[in-house]
């Protein structure tokens, strides 16, 4: 298993593992929808940006992607089949440590507020707290990465 830094070469395999899931899907179709197409991914990796792969046998199964200016995580996806497998607690780290060296103290993200959605959980078990519903019906997680090692 390899973790590295995401660049423009990757971009095909992260739709492709954003596309597989089976909790929080999205077709293109609606990732377009809010901006997130081929064409406008790249951008999201670079400067304030970052995105981390995990690959196995030379193929990436997981990925994450962070941005600095907005102290969010905004994409963890774990490829069905290799999940439990450590790679979404790993690619957090990575996210989280990256955005504490950028300076980000307080963090955010969101996800599907239906409890039934593993992500709910996971977050929670990392230290991650609930703090509101969003106006889209998304559920956000706060943490603060001081204590973050």
């Amino acid at each position: 298993m390899l973790i590295r830094v995401a660049d423009a070469t990757d971009i095909t395999d992260i739709f492709r593992v954003r596309i597989s899931v089976n909790e929080n899907k999205a077709s293109m179709a609606v990732l377009a929808k809010y901006g997130i197409t081929p064409e406008s991914l790249p951008a999201m990796l670079l400067g304030r940006g970052r995105g981390w792969v995990v690959e196995i046998d030379r193929v990436i199964r997981a990925f994450a992607m962070a941005h600095a200016d907005n102290a969010t995580i905004f994409a963890l996806f774990v490829e069905p089949g290799f999940e439990k497998q450590g790679l979404g607690r790993k690619l957090m780290n990575q996210a989280e440590n990256w955005l504490k060296e950028m300076g980000c103290a307080d963090v955010w993200l969101e996800t599907d507020s239906n409890m039934q959605v593993r992500a709910n959980g996971f977050y929670r078990h990392l230290g991650w707290s609930e703090s509101n519903i969003q106006p889209d019906g998304q559920v956000k997680f706060v943490k603060n990465l001081t204590s973050v090692k």
